[in-house]
């Protein structure tokens, strides 16, 4: 239930729900997973790798995604997942999602086993910020719906809407509530947080993903549950389009991921 006694799905359940359907899988997405008129995009992306996990059980850890955000996602859709090539380490898999007979996202997924190597080095340690209890919420009013399923806190500089002038955001998010070990729930919170453009803005504007890529720097801890801090900074501003550079470390302080975005802005 909500504060108002509403029933919310929870990311389990959603994820639960997918059904087998021929070459792929059938799921729905709750009201309270959409982000305006389409379903949040980590949601999308997380039935697409869950999908691939589905159709391949014995798949190695997950080491990167690219995803294209197409166009919206309606509530109910169809996963069709493939198998590029399977190598005796690396797997490559695409997997699209369909919605009302068009392609909505198109996923490519790589996962890979571990290998002995000489050679380490450790992406750049997370920025000093307060504990999750010690900051208030990102959002106030008017916050996007499926927000409600993941909580974001502002760990440090600029606020949203606050007409700064530096594209920066720095927030712990997690699922609201309890969440299977897995990293389907993982990639559902690296898409969490709004552009980081948006503490430039001084109003509401629209916005949409376009594309997200992810590199994971060492799945066997990566799997969200938990606190995580998200850092997205904005590269460059212009023409209608936003490019960022993000960064996810879990509360311990170890990285988990590293990413770039491309963010359609209509204002």
């Amino acid at each position: 239930m909500d504060s108002e006694g509403a029933f919310m799905a929870t990311f389990d359940s959603v994820l639960a729900g997918m059904q087998a359907d021929g070459d792929g899988w059938t799921a729905h997405g709750p009201e309270d997973w959409l982000q305006g008129r389409t379903l949040y995009g980590g949601m999308s992306a997380a039935l697409a790798l869950k999908a691939c996990e589905l159709s391949v059980p014995d798949l190695p850890p997950l080491r990167a995604g690219q995803i294209a955000y197409v166009g919206p996602a309606a509530q109910d859709v169809r996963l069709v997942p493939g198998v590029l090539r399977r190598g005796r380490s690396v797997t490559t898999m695409a997997c699209d999602l369909i919605s009302d007979g068009a392609v909505a996202l198109r996923a490519l997924f790589v996962f890979g086993a571990e290998r002995e190597s000489a050679y380490a080095a450790t992406p750049p340690p997370p920025p000093a910020c307060a504990r999750p209890d010690e900051v208030e919420p990102l959002w106030g009013k008017g916050r996007p719906g499926f927000t409600a399923n993941i909580d974001q806190r502002l760990a440090g500089g600029n606020g949203l809407l606050s007409g700064a002038d530096k594209g920066e955001l720095l927030a712990w998010v997690r699922h609201s509530r309890p969440v299977a070990p897995g990293m389907p729930a993982l990639v559902a919170l690296g898409d969490a947080l709004p552009p980081a453009s948006y503490p430039r803005f001084t109003a509401p504007a629209p916005i949409s993903t376009i594309t997200w890529g992810f590199e994971l720097f060492d799945p066997g801890h990566a799997q969200g549950a938990g606190w995580y801090l998200l850092q997205a900074k904005d590269d460059g501003v212009g023409q209608g389009y936003s490019m960022q550079s993000m960064a996810m470390w879990d509360e311990a302080g170890r990285p988990v991921l590293l990413a770039r975005q491309s963010v359609a802005i209509f204002g």
